[in-house]
């Protein structure tokens, strides 16, 4: 982590990207910038179904800009659609059933979470999560 944040800009063009399983999943604040926070704007494909996920340590924020879906929060179906915001606690488990369209979310996690950091499935995550490090 850099001692020194900075303010950061990323345009509709966005950051880095990956694609792991059903996600698409966009970085916009880069490791080497990142502080009390991690940001993504997250794309999943028409009819998907993600793996069902939590955090031991990070608090998770969704917002969805656009598209439908259904959330899975600890079991229970949660609608989604344009202008919904989720606070989800450290270990709500958690995924994503899509509709006949593409749902885009930013989701930001405090303290930060990537990948291969602070994010545990129920089963098996999909290929390319990266296995998380303890705590």
């Amino acid at each position: 982590m850099s001692s020194e944040l900075r303010l950061l800009h990323v345009g509709e063009a966005g950051g880095p990207r990956v694609k792991l399983g059903p996600y698409d999943i966009e970085t916009l604040i880069a490791e080497s910038d990142e502080g009390a926070a991690t940001a993504y704007r997250i794309r999943i494909a028409p009819h998907q179904r993600t793996q069902v996920s939590y955090h031991l340590v990070a608090e998770e924020f969704y917002y969805v800009i656009s598209g439908s879906g259904v959330a899975l929060l600890d079991g229970m179906e949660q609608p989604l659609r344009a202008g919904d915001f989720l606070r989800l606690p450290p270990g709500t488990t958690h995924g994503v059933v899509t509709t006949a369209v593409e749902l885009v979310m930013l989701d930001v996690h405090t303290p930060g979470s990537r990948t291969n950091r602070d994010v545990y499935f129920l089963e098996g995550g999909p290929e390319g999560f990266g296995a998380p490090q303890a705590p």
